[in-house]
């Protein structure tokens, strides 16, 4: 434990003093949970800011990882690792205040911003919308007959139990951004949540809307004082960064390694570390990198390594990729797609484990022998990472994250400091076996 506290402690003052250090020349430090908790402190560190839109957060990650691809010998496609692309996003760039009855309330920890929020600023009455209002069609028509333009909505769902119920308050709370509306036409909508989940959106709304903590002061709200500044960039320039190691005897045929490196960024005065989400996947990558760089014998196939922006912001990173392969789809054998590999606690999930049996079982079976970890748990499609597109473009792939420990996700606790990385090297040890067994078409 001591010596594990010694090199955390001794890698936050490295990312701090130098940013792109992470022990990134020295070859001695070899793949493994040293090396990822390195990886973790300096994607996850205030320096990137969240890997996101504002003080070029998304940038420096960007930066950092072509150094990471340099040093560990990686081929770029063509003459660079980036691939470039743009995409809107509306962002934050300047601090904001919201304050509740006259108390200046805490970005982050009480509330967050959702950003399809427009610029925002003055005092405004509140006015709460409860269970007991929604649920009585009499005093609902009632509500809906005042004018609200000027005030902003508590929308406190406390007691909902009833499926019904609860669809219609998702009905009425559901953000911009998701297609939702604002039956109320409220200058702004405060909505109580039980754990606050930040997001991304590519267009502005025309209303506010605050996602709050049902203990926090908002639950009392008679009045909001609220400067928020908002800012759309129209076309956001950013990239992935890819590279690959050269096959022995089938070069032209590939296994791919996915992650995305980018996350929610900066939003006025507070940043989203994105420590699980997906610091934790691009050191598993970077891992599997070294691993590989350093075993270039053992290959039957090429293997390339792709870091995906834009993934929290509808999978736009790996979408551009698969309409702008670099080498054909079809020359895919098999891509694994890695997104918060920071616990396994309680083991992994496979996406795609339902469809592609002979793979899932093939994990079953590595994990089986070597008693990696607790559980390997099926599920079948979804489009919740950057292996979906791929997917969509019959390139046989699966989507493996960790299961267990901490829970923090899209929100300002998910840091470093506290992501234990608990099966990181069992799953390291699976992945590397698992693409053994497709070197040796075992499946």
């Amino acid at each position: 434990m001591r010596k594990i506290s010694i090199h955390f402690h001794f890698c936050i003052v490295a990312t701090l003093l130098f940013p792109f250090s992470c022990f990134a020349q020295n070859e001695n430090i070899p793949a493994g949970k040293a090396y990822a908790r390195c990886i973790v402190d300096t994607l996850a560190s205030p320096y990137m800011g969240g890997r996101g839109y504002i003080d070029n957060g998304n940038k420096r990650a960007a930066d950092y990882l072509t150094a990471q691809f340099k040093n560990l010998g990686l081929l770029p496609f063509d003459t660079s690792y980036r691939q470039k692309f743009s995409y809107p996003v509306n962002t934050y760039p300047t601090a904001y205040i919201v304050s509740v009855n006259g108390d200046v309330t805490e970005p982050g920890a009480d509330y967050i911003i959702i950003p399809s929020t427009p610029t925002t600023k003055g005092n405004y009455p509140v006015v709460k919308l409860d269970r007991t209002i929604l649920t009585d069609s009499t005093k609902l028509k009632g509500f809906f007959a005042h004018d609200y333009s000027q005030t902003f909505l508590l929308m406190d769902d406390s007691g909902a139990t009833d499926k019904k119920e609860k669809e219609l308050w998702q009905s009425i709370e559901v953000s911009p951004a998701e297609g939702g509306s604002n039956p109320f036409k409220a200058r702004g909508i405060i909505v109580l949540c039980d754990k606050l989940t930040e997001e991304t959106s590519q267009t502005v709304g025309n209303y506010a809307l605050i996602n709050v903590l049902r203990k926090s002061p908002f639950r009392y709200a008679k009045s909001i004082s609220i400067d928020v500044r908002n800012k759309l960039i129209k076309s956001f320039p950013t990239q992935n960064i890819i590279g690959y190691i050269k096959g022995n005897i089938q070069p032209d045929s590939f296994i791919v390694f996915t992650a995305h490196y980018d996350h929610l960024g900066k939003m006025g005065s507070i940043y989203f570390p994105g420590a699980n989400d997906n610091a934790s996947g691009v050191a598993m990558l970077l891992n599997l990198a070294k691993y590989y760089s350093q075993h270039k014998d053992s290959l039957r196939y090429s293997i390339a390594f792709m870091a995906f922006s834009g993934e929290e912001i509808a999978l736009l990173g790996s979408k551009y990729y698969t309409e702008n392969p670099l080498f054909p789809l079809s020359h895919i054998r098999f891509l694994v797609n890695m997104d918060i590999m920071g616990t396994g606690d309680e083991g992994i999930t496979v996406v795609n484990g339902t469809i592609y049996k002979s793979a899932f079982d093939d994990l079953v079976d590595i994990n089986n022998e070597d008693h990696l970890l607790p559980l390997i748990k099926p599920r079948g499609e979804t489009a919740n990472s950057d292996h979906y597109f791929f997917y969509k473009n019959h390139v046989p792939s699966i989507f493996i994250y960790t299961m267990g420990g901490i829970k923090a996700y899209h929100d300002i606790y998910d840091r470093r400091e506290t992501l234990p990385l608990t099966k990181f090297d069992e799953v390291f040890k699976l992945l590397r076996q698992f693409t053994s067994d497709i070197n040796q078409r075992k499946f």
